[in-house]
């Protein structure tokens, strides 16, 4: 493992522990040159399904941009990040699990909707906001009352 720091390529190990939420483990590294340290996170490649975009590309799966949507959502809202790092990893759980090579970006969408319904109402109507272009006040309507309608079961 390379230093961040020198770029060295003389490493050791000083500490590892197992991170449940991410499925990782978490590394603690001295450089022997620099002597400074530095965190590394290893997890296991999963084979996750390529999306397929509204205009037909295909791009790899990429958690870190639904990362950043959901943050936007999330924002100004009493939601504890360990609690969107697990709703992320239950995202990225859920499509490894499934034997589909490729996804639409219409299912990745509702499969995150779907998940921040029960995380928060509010940032579930900001992401669908964004997600859904709504244009005007009545797709906010419509998309209050089928929360609601959610609720109600």
């Amino acid at each position: 493992m390379n230093c961040p720091f020198c770029g060295s390529e003389n490493s050791r190990v000083v500490d590892s522990r197992y991170v449940r939420d991410q499925n990782s483990t978490r590394r603690r590294r001295r450089c022997d040159d620099c002597e400074r340290r530095f965190t590394t996170y290893e997890r296991i490649e999963m084979r996750l399904p390529a999306v397929v975009k509204r205009d037909g590309r295909r791009e790899a799966f990429d958690i870190n941009k639904i990362r950043a949507g959901v943050e936007v959502a999330c924002s100004k809202r009493p939601v504890p990040v360990d609690r969107i790092d697990a709703l992320l990893a239950g995202i990225e759980r859920h499509f490894m699990d499934s034997t589909e090579r490729e996804v639409t970006t219409e299912r990745v969408g509702e499969t995150v909707l779907g998940h921040l319904r029960t995380l928060d109402e509010v940032a579930c109507v900001r992401f669908a906001s964004v997600y859904r272009e709504f244009t005007d006040v009545r797709q906010f309507l419509t998309e209050l009352e089928a929360l609601q309608g959610a609720q109600g079961r």
